[in-house]
């Protein structure tokens, strides 16, 4: 089990969830929930891989039930992005000031944490060296400057998603490509957004397809921080 841990974010001060196996850090960026238990599952999974996983807490406190669709969808419509990217930075150098940093940290997320996930590689440069987004990506205005994109990218998509349609996604790892950077999304025939969600908020869950896709997004960043 992990603990609450509190970091600094440009003058302020935010916290998150900490699962500590001791190795690379990992960046591990909510849905739209907020830092619900599910989550915290999430890095504690990582830590048993290896990893010292952070989840910030965005919502500072915030959080929705998986029957609340209107709250989450509210809390993440309201979130500040200037807070959000504050938050972020602030964990990605805690993580890189824990023993066992290897100079650079990972990213993985899911839904709006996917999208957050390409976003503060985009902003963290070098600093982050993984970037694993499931179902979820940055599109239209909430694109970043890409040009600070140096992580290689593995996506985990879903084929019938009407938040991150598969064409949208195609068309953004075809941008990124262009732009030569490394970008390889995965959509996973037959699946729904939120596939990996154990707790079936949308009745998406596939198990099959998020053990397998959690076992690559494992080796992905084994391969990539060590």
């Amino acid at each position: 089990m992990g603990e609450i841990v509190e970091f600094a974010s440009n003058g302020n001060t935010a916290s998150g969830y900490l699962a500590s196996g001791g190795g690379p850090g990992v960046l591990v960026l909510q849905e739209w929930w907020g830092l619900v238990p599910q989550l915290k599952g999430v890095a504690d999974r990582l830590a048993a891989e290896g990893f010292t996983a952070l989840a910030p807490d965005l919502y500072h406190g915030e959080v929705a039930e998986h029957t609340e669709m209107d709250k989450a969808a509210q809390l993440m419509s309201t979130l500040p992005p200037d807070r959000a990217g504050r938050d972020m930075m602030g964990a990605v150098d805690y993580l890189l000031s824990q023993p066992g940093s290897v100079g650079k940290v990972g990213a993985i997320g899911f839904c709006m944490g996917g999208l957050m996930t390409m976003v503060v590689a985009a902003m963290a440069g070098d600093k982050v060296g993984a970037a694993v987004p499931w179902y979820g990506f940055p599109q239209g205005d909430s694109e970043p400057d890409w040009s600070g994109l140096t992580a290689p990218v593995l996506g985990h998509m879903a084929e019938n998603d009407d938040f991150f349609s598969p064409d949208a996604a195609r068309a953004l790892e075809s941008k990124l490509r262009g732009m030569g950077k490394d970008v390889t999304f995965h959509v996973h025939p037959g699946t729904g957004h939120a596939f990996g969600n154990e707790e079936n908020p949308l009745g998406t869950h596939n198990a099959d397809v998020a053990a397998k896709c959690f076992a690559s997004s494992v080796d992905f960043l084994h391969a990539n921080l060590g």
